[in-house]
């Protein structure tokens, strides 16, 4: 992304959201990660928090309304198209609503899955965030 004559990397969110034990996926369809899977989230704004960021991503990719976000990690991820992100994952609760797709020309639809048993190929940051959920490691740089 071009801020002046400088390029400078794009802060992402990721959202891990879990109900009765299951993790939220979609498959992408954007042009970082087309074809993985992966969860809501997307770029933060401009003077917007990291959990206003989360509950907005949600509820505008999925309809869905989160509760109890916490952090979980954190990668300098440099996308296979060349995009440059600071990627910061979290994990939060399902609070009220049923997934639904509401930006088609960015998911093909979500899906609940046990988090020992998901579809496949996964989103590059999706893998190191579930590595992160069950391994406790938080810091991946690159």
């Amino acid at each position: 992304m071009e801020q002046g004559n400088q390029q400078r990397p794009i802060v992402g969110i990721g959202v891990m959201l879990f109900k009765d034990g299951k993790i939220l996926l979609g498959k992408r369809k954007g042009h970082v990660g087309f074809g993985t899977y992966g969860w809501p989230g997307g770029k933060q704004e401009f003077k917007e928090s990291f959990a206003a960021c989360a509950k907005r991503e949600v509820m505008e990719e999925a309809g869905i309304e989160i509760s109890d976000i916490k952090f979980l990690r954190l990668m300098n991820y440099i996308s296979e198209n060349g995009t440059h992100f600071c990627d910061i994952q979290l994990t939060a609760q399902w609070f009220s609503g049923e997934p639904k797709t509401l930006e088609s020309d960015k998911c093909e639809g979500w899906q609940w899955y046990n988090i020992n048993n998901l579809p496949e190929p996964m989103f590059e940051p999706t893998i190191t965030a579930i590595e992160a959920y069950k391994t406790g490691k938080n810091f991946f740089d690159n």
